[in-house]
């Protein structure tokens, strides 16, 4: 699950709007999302089915003139302001609502329109790289004082092999894990130091290193239609940050015009079309030419759904297979071609496909059968992008 943050008045709920079809409350005060929405969103991926030379029927996603849109979950959490690490705001809710979240899209307001507390001012005076460092320290700050906390109990008197399973154990009830831990030591330099002796700049080191590791982040940089956010995002870019250029609210109208059947427009699509026949107002015309002018030409799309799919593929790392049960049809038991589609973490394996189809499936595992080769896979067969494949098992499927 992908997690949306950043301060209020962003545009974060109007992204998740966009990215959702559902209608989280949207205002130009902070705090209009307490408590944290939570949607299905879908990442787009070029389906196999032309590959294979098939008419697919997807059960569990969609099929658009051959590009698959996988459901995704998406949580809109309560905007957050400095101090949010003491309680400042709605301070450790928002934080410890973000621990269900594998990384998270920042929805910054690149034309600097909002102060730090996300109230509105001249377009042009806020620097969005201060609403970035500042969501980066306060989760930084929370995590350090978490740890802080029990840091003596857990390290202190006790073997260095014992420390670290107490620190484990700990970041395992925030949703961290060992490779997240030894990521986090390694970048932080910290391997050589006895845990027992970390102070709290040490501990804080490893928190930021840590956040790095579990919650790879990604900057939506949003209002990207407005003449101060040019060069803000050129200056968010230079970072070295994963930062894309969005509009929210272009991406919303585009697909709400498109539901009410005026526009052809599929999201992620670089430009749209007025469907023959179809008459608008000139209020509508307006504003479509505005997406198109100042949006959509500049930027080649809107940008949400790029946004999405980069933080599914490339900050998780992950790939798309298609389990099937006739391996020469490609076909479920009731003929359903390419039935399925799931975003696994690069690297799973054959069984771990089992495993996230159903977990009898993974009990009783006995091989898989890579569908394209007509080959037979061991457990720990790691799968690659676009791979079709047989799970065979001593339990079958209901």
């Amino acid at each position: 699950m992908v997690g949306l943050i950043g301060k209020p008045n962003t545009g974060k709920s109007s992204f998740f709007n966009a990215a959702t079809l559902l209608d989280a409350p949207v205002a130009s005060y902070p705090f209009t999302t307490i408590e944290p929405n939570v949607g299905v969103a879908y990442v787009t991926k070029k389906c196999v089915c032309k590959e294979l030379g098939v008419q697919d029927n997807p059960k569990n996603s969609v099929c658009v003139d051959g590009i698959r849109r996988i459901p995704v979950k998406l949580v809109d959490v309560a905007g957050l302001i400095p101090g949010a690490a003491q309680g400042q705001g709605l301070g450790n809710k928002f934080l410890d609502d973000l621990r269900r979240a594998d990384a998270l899209i920042h929805v910054v307001d690149a034309s600097g329109s909002t102060d730090e507390g996300g109230k509105m001012v001249p377009a042009g005076t806020r620097d969005p790289l201060d609403d970035v460092t500042f969501v980066e320290k306060e989760y930084d700050l929370w995590l350090t004082g978490l740890l802080i906390k029990d840091w003596a109990r857990m390290t202190r008197h006790v073997e260095p092999s014992k420390a670290k399973e107490a620190v484990l154990e700990k970041l395992t009830g925030l949703g961290m894990t060992a490779n997240d831990f030894t990521a986090a030591v390694h970048k932080a330099r910290l391997k050589a130091k006895n845990m027992a002796d970390w102070g709290e700049e040490e501990i804080m080191m490893f928190a930021t290193e840590l956040r790095k590791a579990n919650k790879p982040i990604l900057i939506a940089a949003n209002k990207a239609d407005l003449p101060s956010s040019v060069s803000n995002i050129k200056k968010l870019q230079e970072t070295g940050r994963v930062v894309i250029p969005t509009s929210a609210a272009g991406e919303l109208l585009l697909r709400k015009a498109a539901e009410k059947g005026l526009i052809r427009y599929s999201p992620g699509d670089p430009t749209f079309k007025i469907r023959e026949g179809v008459s608008i107002t000139p209020e509508q015309e307006r504003a479509l030419k505005f997406v198109e002018e100042r949006v959509l030409r500049p930027y080649g799309g809107t940008g949400v759904q790029r946004a999405l799919n980069e933080a599914y593929y490339n900050l998780l790392n992950g790939i798309v297979v298609y389990p099937v049960e006739d391996e020469n049809r490609f076909a479920d038991k009731r003929g359903n071609v390419l039935p399925d589609a799931y975003i696994l973490p690069r690297g799973s394996t054959a069984k771990d496909l089992a495993a996230k189809i159903h977990t009898d499936l993974a009990e009783g595992f006995l091989y898989a059968v890579d569908a394209k080769k007509k080959i037979r896979l061991g457990a720990e067969h790691a799968l690659e992008d676009g791979d079709v494949i047989k799970i065979v098992a001593t339990t079958r499927r209901a």
